[in-house]
């Protein structure tokens, strides 16, 4: 693999760029950030990247990659393998896979969702997005009413994943007044010293 700088392909407002962006600081990897809003993602040279059409996408020299937990798991892999953003314990790395499949799933259909509903007219169902929304923040509300973080006592890929779209769930008309402990939660990771905030969009009107 060659020595050439980290290239990371995205947007600003995207949460699934924002959470390879804090590792990439978090591991102290110098990248070069390249806007690729829809217009550029349409087009035929991005499609030659990822043929879905999805940022983020990642180039490290001559290797090419797609899917942001999958870009994450390469990164601390390749650059931090002995570091606690992964675990090779059973139980924790169990843990951790879980809430990257929670961020795939529920986090994306949920607040993620509802968020490109209000503020990209996305074309999906606003009662759906909430409904699974609300599920999902009640189930981070009890499981982190006795933990620091996500899947161990200190943060991991499960805790950068999920932390995007669950902190700017308002903008998609996603209260998050009514769960304190994700409240502290993301303040604590917004509390890590490598931490860029994600820039804000308006908090639409409820009806």
């Amino acid at each position: 693999m060659s020595g050439s700088r980290i290239v990371l392909h995205g947007t600003a407002l995207s949460g699934h760029t924002h959470r390879v962006e804090l590792l990439l600081r978090a591991l102290g990897l110098e990248f070069d950030f390249v806007p690729a809003p829809a217009e550029i993602r349409r087009a035929e040279a991005f499609r030659a990247l990822n043929p879905l059409g999805q940022i983020p996408v990642l180039q490290d020299g001559d290797l090419t990659l797609a899917d942001s937990n999958a870009i994450m798991v390469y990164l601390v892999r390749r650059y931090a393998p002995q570091s606690a953003w992964m675990s090779d314990e059973p139980v924790t790395a169990a843990q951790m896979q879980r809430w990257l499949s929670i961020a795939a799933g529920e986090v994306m259909h949920g607040p993620a969702a509802a968020r490109m509903i209000a503020q990209f007219n996305f074309p999906d169902e606003p009662v759906r997005a909430e409904r699974i929304a609300n599920r999902l923040l009640a189930f981070m509300e009890d499981h982190l009413q006795q933990r620091s973080f996500l899947a161990a006592e200190h943060p991991t890929l499960a805790d950068l994943a999920c932390y995007s779209y669950v902190a700017h769930a308002p903008e998609g008309g996603i209260p998050l007044d009514r769960f304190p402990a994700i409240g502290a939660w993301l303040a604590r990771v917004e509390a890590l010293p490598f931490f860029k905030p994600m820039p804000r969009s308006p908090i639409p009107a409820r009806g």
